[in-house]
């Protein structure tokens, strides 16, 4: 059954009836689209309110996008019935974007919303722009996105009816989205350490590595890309198996196979915003 048909009570009905009163009456609606659980569920509240035809989901493609992802994407927009066009976006010639600082995800942001009025939005006539930041993303100070946001005039429903990360996978969870418990995936970009440059080849390499780990059973990674040297992140419950002896070599030489020379583990595990948040005061 797709998410647009499922029968929602009690508080994913509350819930979803809040991000609906936000989202208004636009004649046609474009979401930025990841297949992340922010964008799907929005995603599907827009359709089932609009209508798949009023809907348009729309997947920004470049270098800094997971393959693994890029295909996830299709698949959940499908899995809603909500239509999906690709759009290619050009952050890397932009020199801002690629010097990497602290405002990096602005760059992005920015070129993905200039792309999508210049691109798509008369193409389909569309006639408001939305993207699935929540209100726990709301009160991070390492998210410059925002301003990119709010420059294009771009809507944020679940934001605005108050949904944090929790309300949007119990709505998740009540639509059947395969996204439900899906971890967070930040783009390739940030597994870069700030102020050293964003590169095609760099991107690979973690593309490469990510995937080849992801094939190895582990669900959640991230590559910290340290010129010669990969640092993996990955869940605290998660280490014992990447240590284990069945386990070791095969891990080793698939991110050797992406071009790291030295592969090491982080003892802290996944760390949301770590090269952002200190540089932003918040440790």
């Amino acid at each position: 059954m797709r998410a647009t048909q499922a029968t929602l009570t009690g508080g994913p009905a509350i819930l979803a009836d809040r991000v609906t009163a936000a989202l208004g009456q636009p004649a046609r609606l474009g979401i930025a689209f990841s297949g992340g659980v922010d964008s799907s569920v929005l995603l599907a509240l827009a359709a089932r309110a609009l209508g798949p035809a009023r809907t348009l989901a729309i997947l920004g493609v470049s270098p800094s996008l997971a393959s693994d992802e890029r295909a996830a994407a299709h698949a959940v927009s499908a899995s809603i019935g909500a239509p999906l066009v690709e759009l290619e976006t050009r952050e890397g010639d932009v020199a801002a974007y690629r010097a990497n600082g602290p405002d990096r995800c602005f760059h992005c942001k920015d070129e993905l919303f200039t792309r999508i009025s210049d691109e798509v939005a008369d193409r389909y006539q569309l006639t408001a722009i939305a993207y699935g930041e929540n209100a726990d993303d709301a009160q991070r100070p390492d998210r410059p996105g925002a301003k990119a946001a709010t420059n294009h005039r771009v809507l944020r429903p679940l934001a605005e009816a108050g949904l944090d990360k929790a309300d949007v996978r119990t709505v998740a969870r009540a639509l059947g989205l395969a996204s439900a418990e899906k971890p967070a995936a930040p783009c390739l970009a940030s597994r870069i350490p700030h102020f050293e440059e964003v590169t095609p080849e760099k991107l690979r390499q973690i593309d490469t590595a990510e995937s080849a780990i992801r094939a190895l059973g582990f669900a959640d990674v991230r590559v910290r890309h340290h010129g010669e040297i990969a640092r993996l992140e990955l869940p605290v419950t998660d280490l014992p198996l990447a240590v284990a002896a069945e386990v070791r070599g095969r891990l080793l030489d698939a991110v050797r196979r992406a071009g790291f020379r030295f592969v090491s583990l982080d003892l802290a595990g996944i760390q949301s915003g770590a090269f952002t948040l200190p540089l932003v005061g918040h440790a």
